[in-house]
């Protein structure tokens, strides 16, 4: 007999939102992860945000689970006491030149059933005094939510249902093994060997990796990912009284463009741009070269904000489907039973709105898992 019934592979967000939501039918179920606490990457190194789901391509995955996964995750938070607040959010057009682009994001949200407001330049500047715009649109649905506390949410959840949480374990190989796949770990400088029926494959940044294991070519499938990093930087304390809201500006094309985010406790940051790195490498710096772009990106939205208020702060890594001046890709949920893997769910690309749509996510591995 294996080990355990499932493993997964990777303690993120999204892997403890698998976790917790199978741990009551498979008790003793492992999460595997290579760091020595969950949570230390990608999903730690983000916005926070709470997204209502206005960018992605109607009919997407991301559309349909951020929409669902923002419903759940809203409702999980006041549940079980999670920080998080319903902010709202600003898209605004700052120049005239915009308003197509913005009136593409309305038309968006609106084939994706998220209900946006559209607000003239003078309804815009009552909701946010110091933020220029000729045109903006109003997201209600929108919010922030503490990152940590949800993930420990989460694995408290799948703990208290009898999962394993196995750290410090990097996968090593996977091979086919009698009722299902044996997984090598490297843990402590020592090789160890998992049995498993299933596998769950969320790895994050390195999921393509995971999966070359387990023997498929990831690029052929498509699945080879590219790291892009987003810095941000932290505004000084009195410039939390610019704005009460998160504010975006219309989206660019290999991003959603530097925004102003809000964290639970009323901090400003200004971020993430977006650095594609060839070399994988996991470079978290942030370089203090970079103020004087982030200043200017920032005053398109808060004119008020000057070089000397902002101060580098964390970066994050996101793990894209498409190579860097390609069309965005969906994410990638796919038990891989056409490939000779049954019972083997690969999970790729889970960048934003992976957070928003954790909840999402699992519901939608659980019932891969029971077909």
């Amino acid at each position: 007999m294996p080990d355990t019934e499932v493993t997964i592979i990777g303690a993120g967000v999204v892997g403890l939102a698998i976790a917790a939501r199978l741990a009551p039918a498979h008790p003793g179920l492992f999460v595997v992860d290579r760091n020595p606490r969950h949570g230390m990457e990608t999903s730690s190194r983000n916005s926070q945000v709470v997204h209502a789901g206005i960018y992605y391509a109607p009919g997407s995955l991301k559309a349909r689970l951020c929409r669902e996964g923002r419903d759940a995750l809203y409702d999980l938070c006041v549940r079980y006491d999670v920080p998080h607040r319903k902010t709202g959010k600003l898209v605004v057009a700052t120049r005239e030149e915009e308003r197509p682009a913005l009136a593409s994001v309305f038309e968006t949200a609106r084939q994706n059933g998220v209900a946006l407001e559209r607000l003239d330049a003078e309804a815009a500047r009552a909701l946010e005094p110091h933020v220029p715009s000729v045109e903006a649109l109003w997201s209600s649905e929108s919010g922030i939510v503490d990152a940590h506390g949800l993930m420990d949410h989460f694995l408290q959840k799948a703990l208290a249902s009898g999962a394993i949480l196995y750290p410090d374990a990097t996968v090593e190989a996977i091979e086919p093994a009698p009722g299902g796949y044996r997984l090598i770990l490297r843990r402590g400088g020592e090789l160890e060997s998992l049995t498993s029926e299933r596998v769950v494959n969320s790895a994050g940044l390195d999921a393509d990796k995971v999966a070359a294991l387990a023997g498929i070519d990831v690029d052929s499938a498509g699945y080879r990912l590219h790291w892009c990093k987003g810095s941000y930087f932290s505004a000084s304390p009195r410039c939390s009284k610019l704005v009460s809201r998160l504010v975006y500006p219309v989206p660019a094309s290999d991003s959603l463009g530097v925004h102003v985010v809000l964290d639970v406790g009323g901090r400003l940051r200004f971020g993430p741009d977006a650095e594609y790195l060839p070399d994988r490498r996991p470079d978290y710096r942030v370089d203090p070269g970079r103020r004087a772009a982030f200043a200017s990106a920032a005053r398109r939205l808060l004119p008020e904000i000057a070089d000397e208020d902002l101060e580098p702060d964390i970066s994050g890594i996101r793990p894209k489907l498409q190579a860097k001046g390609t069309p965005a890709r969906d994410f990638v949920i796919a038990e891989e039973r056409e490939r000779g893997l049954p019972g083997f769910v690969n999970l790729l690309g889970i960048e934003s709105p992976g957070l928003t749509a954790a909840p999402a996510i699992a519901d939608d591995v659980a019932r891969i898992l029971s077909a």
